[in-house]
């Protein structure tokens, strides 16, 4: 692993408090980890900074390999653009890897965001126990840090099965070039450290907004006994968190994500990365990356409504594919939310109406700068956790009245589903239209082992009718497009070349 990443962050830990409940990082890189961690107000800041990876990792990066790579969203091929680019090597499962590794640089940012997470983590959680301070908000910090770190991990697991498990702040050469852990032994440091965040955080209606609490801890843990298999302790804790009376299904679907400057953290949010639209740098630009292009500002103003529209030529990712849109039954309300159409004039395509994600194009006042929250967890997420949990213990009845919740809010009949098998497929399904493009589709295929029935059909069908996938006349996918179907990407190539293990 790059020592660089890891060490520098020790250096640039200083950070300013929160305003108005938004987890604000300001550095002062003049400070060390030597003269700065003396405080409460120093390990506040310091927490601060390490949420602020998250809103690279879900403005640039979680789409890209979690939804784009998966049977729920293409990219739309402009032929002008001359050569494959790493994002739609993504979208094709043509990753190019060679004995473990891959130069793709969205692999690359994603690991260097989650390692710099875990390593201001790490620079919290090997101090703040020696400083003295109130012993609450000491316990709700280092849950804090906890979870952050447990979660980091937790995408990395996912994303490269072994990794190098840090749990100490990087001080040498030698300490930044670790040996891949087993996968195995990473889950259990992130079982480790989610138990513990889940009893020191305080519960939703406790915690300052935006940050981690104990549901959401628990959210995490029971997700990684779900990939685990182990259904009895899932269950359990989602069963808590129902119980625990701190969240709710929102009525309408629509109102489960948050506008650009409102409704942010609501009843049915567990854990969201926090934005800001505005010039202090806390901003997103999701949705502009993820339009279908070339737009013109007079097309795009009635999806984002700024005051400043501009046309935008890139190429186009994350477009929802027939398939996810064939996926809602008739008459689900969340197809509506969810995707939407804009005919694009300049298009190269005979059928220039093209879908788009609609739940994350909210109205805005500046062109390229975003304040909607990203959904981690959601209480409807919850829900479909316990009732999958239940079903695979054998308890589909117990499991049904879950389900049945959240497909009420989404205007469908309850399911048909009575056995084991029958209620694993409709849970299955659910997720995928009711967690469209919150970047859990690929995860969830590659947890029940169907990378296989699902993902070659999908290849197939994308090479028999391109112009069904967006190309232009002429265009069709590259020779090599899904022939990587690996249920892990490689390891960075750059951080390959600077250790000997790996």
């Amino acid at each position: 692993m790059r020592k660089k990443i890891i060490i520098a962050c020790i250096a640039t830990m200083a950070f300013s408090s929160c305003q108005d409940k938004f987890l604000t990082v300001t550095p002062q890189t003049s400070l060390s980890s030597d003269t700065f961690f003396k405080t409460q107000t120093d390990f506040e800041q310091a927490v601060n900074a390490t949420y602020a990876p998250l809103r690279s990792i879900f403005n640039d990066r979680a789409w890209k390999l979690g939804e784009l790579h998966s049977d729920n969203a293409y990219y739309a091929r402009n032929p002008l653009y001359g050569a494959v680019d790493p994002t739609e090597n993504i979208a094709d499962f043509a990753v190019p890897t060679a004995n473990g590794v891959t130069a793709n640089d969205n692999v690359l940012q994603q690991w260097r965001q989650d390692y710099l997470i875990i390593s201001r983590a790490n620079q919290i959680l090997v101090l703040i126990d020696d400083v003295d301070f109130d012993a609450a908000i000491k316990a709700n910090l280092k849950g804090q840090a906890l979870f952050l770190r447990a979660f980091a991990y937790f995408e990395l697991a996912r994303y490269f099965g072994s990794v190098p498990l840090h749990l100490v702040p990087v001080t040498n050469r030698e300490e930044a070039a670790l040996p891949l852990s087993k996968v195995e032994d990473v889950y259990a440091q992130i079982e480790k450290d989610a138990k513990e965040a889940s009893t020191s955080l305080l519960s939703k209606s406790k915690q300052e907004e935006g940050r981690a609490t104990s549901g959401a801890a628990k959210t995490l843990l029971a997700n990684l006994y779900i990939v685990q298999k182990k259904w009895a302790d899932a269950a359990t804790l989602m069963a808590d968190v129902v119980k625990s009376g701190e969240y709710s299904l929102m009525p309408n679907y629509d109102d489960a994500f948050s506008g650009n400057a409102t409704n942010k953290n609501n009843a049915e949010s567990v854990f969201e990365v926090q934005y800001m639209e505005g010039s202090a740098g806390y901003n997103g630009n999701l949705i502009y990356q993820i339009l279908p292009s070339p737009i013109t500002a007079e097309e795009l103003v009635p999806i984002t409504g700024t005051n400043n529209p501009q046309s935008t030529s890139q190429e186009s990712n994350d477009i929802p594919t027939p398939d996810i849109i064939a996926a809602y039954e008739p008459g689900d309300k969340r197809k509506d939310v969810s995707i939407g159409y804009v005919t694009l004039s300049q298009s190269l395509r005979a059928n220039k109406v093209y879908p788009y994600i609609k739940k994350f194009a909210r109205k805005h006042t500046q062109h390229g700068n975003t304040g909607q929250n990203f959904p981690v967890y959601r209480y409807a997420e919850v829900l479909l956790f316990l009732a999958e949990s239940l079903n695979e213990q054998g308890k589909p009845a117990e499991a049904i009245p879950y389900l049945n919740m959240v497909r009420k809010r989404a205007g469908l009949a309850a399911t048909k589903a009575v056995s084991q098998a029958d209620l694993r497929e409709a849970i299955f399904k659910e997720r995928r239209v009711e967690l469209a493009f919150e970047n859990k589709r690929w995860f969830d295929i590659v947890r029940t082992g169907r990378i296989q029935e699902i993902i070659v059909p999908y290849g197939q069908r994308v090479k028999s009718n391109p112009a069904a996938y967006y190309f232009p006349a002429g265009s069709v996918p590259p020779g090599n497009a899904f022939t990587i179907l690996d249920p892990y990407y490689g390891l960075p190539a750059v951080e390959s070349a600077l250790t000997p293990n790996f």
